[in-house]
């Protein structure tokens, strides 16, 4: 795939960058071989290879699903500056 300067200047304006012709020309030919490199991506064989997330293998870390009794309110609201019937109790903010 080759990239002309018209396309230069239409991808530079979808990028909001201001590009004068003379740029417009040498960013023709630093396209042309990133997409030639990119090209060269297809035809590495990636047959049979899992795609991966990370570098290295590693288990997510997770806290063990178990039902627990709550009700707890009365401690969860003990430390709170005001509550009332086990509820936090903050200030109006609006009127």
């Amino acid at each position: 795939m080759s990239i002309d300067k018209d396309t230069v200047k239409r991808v530079a304006r979808l990028a909001r960058v201001a590009v004068t012709d003379d740029e417009a020309e040498s960013l023709k030919g630093e396209l042309n071989s990133i997409l030639d490199w990119v090209e060269l991506l297809n035809e590495v064989d990636v047959e049979g290879v899992t795609p991966m997330t990370a570098v290295v293998s590693q288990e997510m870390r997770k806290r063990s699903d178990v039902i627990s009794d709550g009700g707890y309110a009365d401690i969860v609201t003990s430390n709170a500056p005001a509550s009332e019937d086990n509820y936090f109790m903050v200030p109006k903010v609006i009127e």
